[in-house]
């Protein structure tokens, strides 16, 4: 009898210590992960801003498929929201606050337990670098949360490893949005010409994107310094592209509404594209596949016996501004090669 009492105070005892110490705990908390992905602000915040969005990354969602979601009218931008339930119980996040391709301030409920503040910071580096920074946060805690959290280890241990996992997998789906694209050959068209400015340089084939990077502005720019209007998007005019020499010549285009007289001095020039009969095909993604569209534009050519036309005009316009347009993605590229 002397024991159980005795057993019985010590584990008073215990209980009244462990009270202590959990009721000792800070009565708030953080945790916050980073990640560097290569991808654009833009892209990495629209998979964060609408959370409908959340379900192809979500750590939670991959550790339990069977969480129910539910989405109101709004997902996206300051006032979106969602729930969800699970064996745990039933939470809410909403958007509060947001800065485009910046910042995300949102509030999290989850159960009776306090609110908590999730914040996420995009900053963005020269070398196409974004710094996704993702946080956690809750104050004023009561003893009960701080007892669940002190006996499963702490909000670290519990939260942690799940944000690592949501940015990595954030990550994976940045870059894959990037890769996605279309080549869609649209047959024959008739192309109705006009006046447009050049510069027309050669360099090897495999020089030609960091050389058509330096002439192109430079015309846009001549362009602008002079008052002269812009007709439409930019182009190439592919005069010869020899890949057994590793040799293209080729200018670099702005159309213009009428024959523009350039000075004596310049190195930029006018021309006039006379209407042709030409082979369309548009390219929606990154210009890294433009080799595979023109390949293919060429291949219909053939197939469909019409007759290249080797001195005919071959152009490619930039119907896309990749400044404001960050994901490659978006891009929207039209050839047009000359056929008799």
């Amino acid at each position: 009898m002397k024991f159980l009492k005795y057993l019985l105070f010590l584990l008073l005892i215990a209980i009244i210590g462990v009270a202590i110490y959990i009721a000792v705990q800070p009565n708030e908390y953080s945790v916050t992960r980073s990640r560097s992905i290569q991808a654009p602000a833009s892209v990495i915040y629209e998979n964060v801003i609408d959370f409908k969005k959340w379900e192809a990354w979500s750590p939670w969602i991959e550790k339990n498929p069977d969480t129910r979601i539910n989405y109101p009218e709004q997902t996206k931008d300051v006032g979106g929201s969602y729930s969800w339930e699970d064996e745990d119980g039933i939470g809410t996040m909403t958007t509060i606050d947001a800065v485009e391709n910046q910042s995300i301030l949102q509030h999290m409920q989850f159960e009776d337990f306090p609110p908590s503040e999730v914040s996420w910071n995009f900053d963005s580096s020269e070398n196409g670098l974004t710094k996704v920074t993702w946080n956690i946060s809750g104050k004023d805690l009561p003893f009960m949360f701080k007892m669940y959290s002190t006996f499963t280890g702490g909000m670290e241990k519990n939260i942690g490893p799940d944000f690592e996992r949501g940015l990595e997998k954030l990550d994976s789906i940045a870059i894959e949005s990037m890769k996605i694209y279309s080549i869609v050959i649209n047959g024959e068209t008739t192309h109705s010409g006009g006046f447009y400015l050049y510069n027309t340089t050669s360099s090897k084939i495999s020089e030609f994107e960091s050389k058509m990077k330096e002439t192109l502005p430079k015309v846009s720019q001549y362009a602008i310094t002079n008052n002269i209007p812009m007709a439409g998007a930019p182009f190439i005019y592919y005069h010869k592209w020899d890949e057994a020499n590793d040799a293209v010549i080729f200018s670099s285009c702005i159309p213009t509404s009428d024959q523009v007289i350039t000075t004596s001095d310049s190195d930029i020039l006018t021309g006039q594209l006379q209407p042709f009969k030409a082979i369309n095909t548009t390219l929606k993604g990154d210009y890294i596949n433009l080799k595979e569209a023109w390949e293919k534009t060429m291949k219909f050519i053939t197939e469909s016996h019409y007759e290249f036309t080797a001195s005919g005009p071959m152009i490619e316009i930039y119907q896309t501004d990749p400044m404001s347009a960050p994901n490659p993605a978006d891009w929207i590229t039209q050839i047009y090669i000359a056929v008799k």
